[in-house]
């Protein structure tokens, strides 16, 4: 982290002060059997595009990019992840089901 970032704060006389670092902001990712994913078909505010949604990832921003790049591959489709969603272009629940409960997360809906 540089300087620049630490919210403001210049200078501490407090002899125990720290600054922030960005360790406190890692998220422990859950493991897949733990993960409780929710799936959800989504046209409204899209221009109807039909858009299909995985919701209720825990962890960090990379691995759900790391899920979301396989989930893609595998359905053979577009799409993005941001805010702990996975957005893929398309109406793929049955197959996203499938495929997520082959990698493991027991708890899909």
């Amino acid at each position: 982290m540089s300087k620049k970032n630490f919210g403001g704060i210049v200078y501490s006389t407090d002899p125990h002060f720290q600054y922030p670092s960005d360790e406190s902001n890692l998220v422990e990712t859950l493991p897949p059997d733990k993960q409780r994913l929710r799936i959800r078909y989504e046209r409204s505010g899209r221009g109807g595009k039909e858009v299909t949604l995985i919701t209720g990832f825990v962890g960090s921003d990379d691995d759900l990019k790391a899920l979301a790049t396989q989930l893609k591959q595998a359905a053979g489709c577009g799409g993005s992840s941001k805010n702990g969603e996975i957005i893929l272009q398309g109406d793929k629940r049955t197959t996203l089901a499938i495929l997520l409960r082959k990698l493991g997360y027991t708890n899909v809906k």
